[in-house]
């Protein structure tokens, strides 16, 4: 998701909400903040977004077993739940292989304009959920944030879906605005898959956590008493500003740790983004794309 001027971060910053703003970290020297972040990580997260793709390789690509199975070792130490975003190309492995190593799976058909491609990404999380290696089906990513499908379209996938494997939880993906705007989503889905970036709406970091629960509560009023679950969420290391928002190694860490606190506490299962730093991102992100990842593209914890 990249930056839309109309959600542009506009909370007053003069407001005495101090609970709302998580952990004061002017105490903390940056060798206490790391230790601070690897125990967060090391305690375990629920869920993280699953980054395919290794340095040279994009969108297209096919990925292989091997490459799944190591990254999943990789990150199966911290973690309850993977998310993938295809289920072609090789991306069938990552539920296959997480189901192997005791995981749960939120597993993606990316949906886009390309009709075609589109049928085999909904025939083949299909059959992923038939084998039971689907726990929740997400069915299209941000396809109305990038106008690639119309409502219709959309909800007749879903609906799809839902009939072919009745007993997997389904729902879609998009900004947590976007079941505001489409109650109808709201009405289809099992469950509200909400991706909520306050980096993207230029929101300083120390404000950071309050936006994020005004995201997660509006979210939450549009979704009529039906389960929420942030899908995606996060803070780059490096590349640039986003307005006030500032992509930075100590913003990053202290994102983290005010998310995995604050979703413990709530109870909200979270899906950070993401594992690991994936190059070809730059594309479409400019430099922050890169830097999204707690592991390198090297797969290195980064701090």
């Amino acid at each position: 998701m990249s930056y839309r001027k109309e959600q542009q971060y506009s909370l007053d910053y003069t407001k005495d909400a101090s609970k709302e703003l998580g952990i004061d970290f002017s105490i903390y020297s940056l060798q206490d903040l790391r230790k601070l972040w690897r125990e967060f990580l090391e305690n375990g997260i629920h869920g993280i977004c699953f980054s395919s793709y290794e340095d040279g390789q994009e969108p297209g690509d096919r990925i292989t077993e091997e490459q799944v199975e190591r990254r999943i070792k990789i990150l199966k130490p911290y973690v309850q739940s993977i998310r993938s975003f295809s289920c072609i190309e090789g991306n069938q492995y990552v539920p296959k292989i997480a189901k192997k190593h005791g995981l749960k799976t939120m597993v993606g058909a990316w949906l886009s304009d390309d009709l075609e491609k589109n049928e085999e990404e909904l025939e083949a999380l299909i059959v992923l959920a038939k084998k039971g290696y689907v726990d929740i089906a997400a069915v299209g990513n941000e396809v109305l944030y990038r106008n690639d499908l119309t409502l219709k379209q959309l909800l007749t996938y879903i609906k799809r879906v839902k009939k072919a494997v009745p007993k997997v939880t389904v729902g879609y993906v998009d900004a947590y605005y976007e079941f505001s705007n489409h109650p109808e989503l709201v009405d289809v889905c099992d469950v509200v898959l909400s991706n909520c970036y306050p980096f993207w709406e230029g929101c300083p970091q120390q404000y950071s956590l309050q936006h994020m629960r005004k995201m997660y509560q509006q979210a939450k009023q549009a979704a009529g008493g039906k389960k929420i679950i942030i899908t995606e969420t996060g803070w780059p290391s490096q590349g640039g500003n986003e307005g006030k928002a500032i992509a930075s190694v100590e913003n990053a860490m202290q994102y983290f740790i005010n998310t995995q606190l604050w979703a413990q506490e709530e109870g909200i299962d979270t899906y950070y983004f993401s594992s690991f730093d994936e190059s070809w991102k730059v594309g479409d992100e400019g430099d922050v794309g890169a830097y999204w990842g707690l592991w390198n593209k090297y797969e290195n914890l980064k701090f």
